[in-house]
């Protein structure tokens, strides 16, 4: 048996779709869009969603929206995917890392108020693995400071908190329809706001920084002329034959995001009582997607002292499955550690404790809808297995 980490769920609807966009002729910026964006609207109980190419192409529209520019600094959680700290990175501002709890992989919150400046304009929170991040205290200390907030809710989709759906408690919210995620595109994004005037300039800086759009101006009389161009704007328009999938998606996503939960709950009820792993938890008020099911490896108290060999005694789990046919990836990364940031900021593991042990002991484990009753039996008799190795 071999078990992927993740698999996406379509079918004939999909297909469906596909062809119906063939037959058209329509395929930038036509009626499934604008469909798709209100189908995710409405679920996510927003006023507008503008979908891109990508969550990173989200983010990105998202803070230059806000004016992010040269010399202003942005918080951003120390451990995520290094798309997070990037859109800060392309304005020419600086990203501050804030340290993460290592109990949710989400900021530290009590971590963030010292890191604020003169310069900090923004914070940027991440729903890491469909777990919302402490979006009252986020939202508390960025009013205090007058910040603006943006949520990466790249792994946001179906989780709440507060009875709100994540992307929509801040400024601006940003998701991915990345094949990993629970409704995938293939690639692609949206961005979400009830600020319509950010909706506004986030459509336009879209495309090209265009004053109207490609179905508006094609739909209209004058055709034949161009738009005119008052942002600098870029090219981050999603396809309608991406549109199409994401229609289809949407109208499967309770389905989708309860299969997810559905291997949570066995992954719950079978690992529990495995003392070496610990499982994600779900605080009170939060409901998680469960865009992953990450898990963290300490068979002993983790520590910057022994995160080494831990590592090197997870990895060796994970090599282990891998040969026995179930899939594993480390959770994400901590961009802190990596070249780039690591070189350009002179940034170190001892300041980021929690980051640093989130890269180094995260275990995420299959979850996927459709995942078979066997396939879930498998998984688990192969972890319990090897941590006893």
């Amino acid at each position: 048996m071999k078990i992927p980490i993740t698999r996406p769920l379509s079918g004939d609807d999909e297909g469906e779709a596909l062809g119906r966009r063939l037959e058209t002729g329509g395929v930038t910026q036509v009626p499934c869009v604008k469909e798709f964006e209100r189908k995710f609207a409405a679920f996510t109980s927003t006023a507008h969603a503008v979908a891109p190419t990508s969550c990173t192409t989200a983010l990105h529209l998202a803070v230059s929206a806000l004016g992010l520019q040269p010399g202003d600094e942005v918080i951003v959680p120390a451990f995520t995917f290094i798309a997070t700290p990037n859109v800060v990175e392309y304005t020419g501002a600086t990203p501050v890392f804030c340290d993460v709890d290592l109990a949710t992989f989400n900021i530290d919150v009590a971590r963030i108020e010292p890191l604020v400046t003169p310069k900090t304009v923004g914070i940027i929170p991440v729903h890491m693995f469909g777990l919302c991040a402490d979006m009252d205290a986020v939202n508390d200390l960025a009013r205090r400071h007058r910040l603006w907030v943006v949520e990466d809710a790249a792994c946001g989709f179906g989780a709440l908190r507060g009875g709100r759906h994540a992307g929509t408690m801040s400024d601006v919210g940003a998701f991915s329809f990345h094949p990993r995620k629970a409704i995938t595109t293939g690639e692609g994004g949206m961005l979400t706001t009830a600020r319509d005037e950010l909706a506004a300039k986030a459509r336009a800086l879209r495309d090209h920084g265009a004053s109207k759009t490609d179905l508006a101006r094609h739909s209209a009389a004058g055709a034949f002329l161009l738009s005119d161009y008052e942002l600098l704007g870029f090219n981050y328009r999603m396809t309608d034959f991406q549109g199409a999938l994401g229609c289809a998606q949407m109208d499967r996503a309770a389905f989708l995001l309860d299969e997810r939960r559905r291997c949570a709950a066995v992954y719950e009820e079978r690992l529990g009582d495995v003392t070496w792993l610990t499982l994600p938890p779900t605080p009170p008020a939060c409901v998680h997607g469960y865009q992953s099911y990450v898990t963290l490896y300490q068979p002993a108290r983790p520590s910057l002292d022994n995160v080494d060999a831990l590592h090197e005694r997870r990895n060796a789990i994970m090599a282990r499955l891998e040969s026995e046919g179930v899939s594993t990836r480390q959770g994400s990364h901590a961009p802190v550690l990596l070249g780039y940031y690591a070189r350009k900021y002179g940034l170190t593991r001892n300041a980021f404790p929690g980051a640093t042990l989130a890269d180094r002991l995260s275990l995420t484990l299959p979850v996927y809808a459709g995942m078979t009753d066997a396939e879930l039996d498998f998984v688990c008799e192969r972890v319990r297995a090897a941590g006893d190795a």
